[in-house]
């Protein structure tokens, strides 16, 4: 007869008390779980709450509206000279900027120069090279205001300007609105006409171009290592490295470029050009080491079977492995370059940190990138950067859960299930 008490008995009190501890380690083991989860997600939600919230109102500004007649007081302009490559010049050279502060004090009183953006009479100069007929009557504009201003219109500060800031607004000359210069203008001093496309176009240009250098080569490598290279001492140090360089910190790769790219090969610095061949390799060990897993994953009964019908091994590669391991590499690939994406380090060290006032033209004009703009602006004195800065962080936001959704929009759509 079998004691009570035996450890072997499963109806025994020892053996009930064994199995009544584990079914609670596995509660409090799912409960830790969720604890985890739940914390995470109210960090995620605190962020993006945070974010939306102070970063909604730079996606608008303030703009005061102010008549002025170019028949009253008319330019010294020639209308031919428009179209010419240098008619921003022209233009600021008639005196353009002194005819819209002296009708904006005209229309909204002495202290009109606390109440409008220094550089408002650029959006007067943008308007006229879009329609120079507006130099023939009057019309009027709806120019931005100062950062003072804005902050007044938006937040209800107390502050010097906020009565009239209110008086205007009771007057329907203060209007708040969506602020189309914040994307199309590049980086300036001065937040009213501060913009992000120049940063956005940057980080377009930088990521296409480590996207061209970084994936054909880690693909391949990766389908050499795994598929052709003999096993031997040479390639064993070589996955090592590989291993090692993808751990290596980011701003390593900056000191690299640095030296190579623009000291050595004298490449243009501070440009999309050089930002891009950095991110390449700091980005080219993450791809070889997605694409060397991925191509693992494929069964070796597709390799046998494409061998048995008489394909070459470089057919059975390229015809069959490849496109099935295709799912893995891409989301590899692109996970690996929404992290390069927010990388400042190494793009420091080649010039990318400097203040640049126009939208990059091409692949060697100087260049910036979001997460540089960010880090530009947050450090501006002016209050009106400060949601600047939070609608920069919500565009990063919005690329990089753009590239992880495509990620996963290619991993569904391609994967091959055995």
């Amino acid at each position: 007869m079998t004691n009570p008490t035996s450890p072997t008995d499963w109806k025994g009190q020892v053996m009930q008390k064994r199995i009544a501890g584990r079914y609670a380690a596995e509660r409090r083991f799912k409960l830790f779980g969720l604890i985890a989860v739940l914390l995470s997600g109210a960090f995620l939600a605190f962020l993006l709450i945070t974010m939306v919230g102070n970063g909604a109102r730079g996606f608008t500004y303030t703009h005061v509206s102010v008549p002025i007649d170019f028949k009253a007081m008319p330019l010294n302009i020639d209308k031919d000279r428009l179209d010419d490559a240098d008619a921003d010049q022209v233009i600021a050279n008639s005196g353009l900027s002194d005819l819209v502060t002296f009708a904006a004090e005209e229309a909204l009183g002495p202290d009109a120069a606390k109440l409008i953006s220094e550089n408002a009479w650029k959006e007067v100069r943008t308007a006229i090279k879009d329609d120079p007929e507006l130099l023939n009557g009057r019309h009027v504009f709806e120019l931005p205001a100062s950062s003072a201003v804005d902050i007044a219109a938006k937040n209800g500060t107390k502050s010097d300007v906020s009565a009239l800031a209110a008086q205007l607004k009771q007057d329907g000359k203060l209007s708040t609105g969506i602020h189309w210069p914040f994307f199309r203008n590049a980086d300036a001093t001065d937040p009213a006409v501060a913009g992000i496309w120049g940063a956005l176009k940057g980080s377009i240009l930088t990521i296409l171009i480590a996207f061209a250098i970084a994936f054909p080569t880690g693909v391949l490598a990766a389908l050499y290592l795994e598929e052709f290279a003999p096993k031997n001492r040479l390639t064993d140090w070589i996955e090592v490295s590989i291993n090692n360089l993808a751990a290596v910190p980011s701003i390593i790769f900056g000191l690299l470029a640095l030296a190579v790219f623009i000291n050595w090969f004298g490449f243009c610095q501070a440009s999309a050009l050089v930002g891009g061949m950095t991110l390449a390799l700091m980005t080219m060990p993450v791809i070889v080491i997605a694409a060397r897993n991925a191509i693992k994953a494929v069964p070796p009964s597709i390799r046998d079977a494409a061998l048995g019908i008489g394909a070459s091994p470089v057919q059975v590669v390229f015809h069959h492995v490849l496109p099935l391991a295709l799912p893995g590499i891409l989301t590899g690939t692109i996970i690996g370059m929404a992290r390069a994406l927010g990388e400042t380090a190494p793009l420091l060290l080649i010039g990318m940190r400097a203040f640049i006032g126009d939208v990059p033209s091409g692949l060697c004009s100087p260049s910036t990138v979001l997460p540089m703009q960010i880090f530009l602006w947050s450090d501006e004195v002016d209050r009106g950067f400060v949601e600047k800065t939070s609608a920069a962080i919500i565009v990063l936001l919005f690329v990089l859960l753009s590239m992880n959704a495509i990620a996963i929009y290619l991993r569904n759509k391609f994967e091959k299930r055995w």
